[in-house]
């Protein structure tokens, strides 16, 4: 046994450090993530003040920083307040009493989990919504790999909260309507995943901060223009 393990080892220790390697790659680019957005978000500022500096002097800049402040508010670039609803997801208990066949992917969250709420609260009328601790608007990628949520380059671990500023009893009704979350929650009874909605009060959601990128766009109505 110690000749094998010495041969296998060749010099080195038998627990591969891959992991270790791995959890400071990622912890590294959470950092570096978390340093690109705050340097975005200076820079958002910077170019912000300069524009409303500018509006001073010309009165076309003027006229298109107000229309933009207008629609900051419907596009998800303003913050928001408002009533709303909070739904948790979360994976399974790691210890349970499951079927024989259960397969590991039945007792996580996955992607589209979390997509067919995000999807069913926009159906129900959501003014602006959050997932974890940032803004998301409806070009919002979800990515999930594993059981982790990856959101605008920021990873995050189960439970997974999504908040959503709107009418509490449509929004309820479009999660009860949904079908794809009708199938999660077969999961939840089947399985024991989490799954819990509750009221929010008065919600205050931030200003989204990503970059938006539009291959096709339409000019809506603005109802304070002139």
């Amino acid at each position: 046994m110690f000749a094998a393990g010495a041969s296998t080892a060749r010099g080195t220790g038998l627990r591969a450090d891959g992991r270790t390697r791995i959890t400071e790659l990622i912890g590294t680019e959470q950092r570096r993530s978390r340093q690109t957005r705050a340097d975005y978000r200076r820079l958002r500022h910077e170019v912000d003040a300069i524009s409303r500096r500018a509006g001073r002097h010309d009165a076309r800049v003027k006229d298109a920083q107000a229309r933009a402040d207008r629609l900051a508010a419907r596009s998800g670039f303003a913050p928001l307040k408002g009533p709303g609803v909070r739904v948790a997801l979360d994976d399974a208990p790691h210890t349970g009493d499951y079927p024989r066949d259960t397969n590991p992917d039945d007792l996580v969250v996955h992607e589209a989990d979390v997509q067919a709420v995000v999807n069913a609260l926009w159906a129900g009328g959501a003014q602006g919504m959050q997932i974890m601790d940032q803004r998301v608007i409806s070009t919002s990628a979800v990515r999930c790999v594993g059981n982790t949520l990856i959101l605008q380059g920021v990873v995050y671990s189960p439970p997974f909260r999504i908040t959503a500023v709107g009418d509490p009893a449509r929004l309820r009704a479009a999660l009860d309507a949904s079908p794809e979350v009708t199938v999660y929650k077969r999961y939840v009874r089947e399985y024991g995943l989490g799954y819990a909605v509750r009221g929010t009060g008065q919600a205050t959601l931030p200003a989204y901060t990503g970059n938006v990128t539009m291959k096709h766009a339409t000019v809506l109505d603005d109802p304070g223009r002139n």
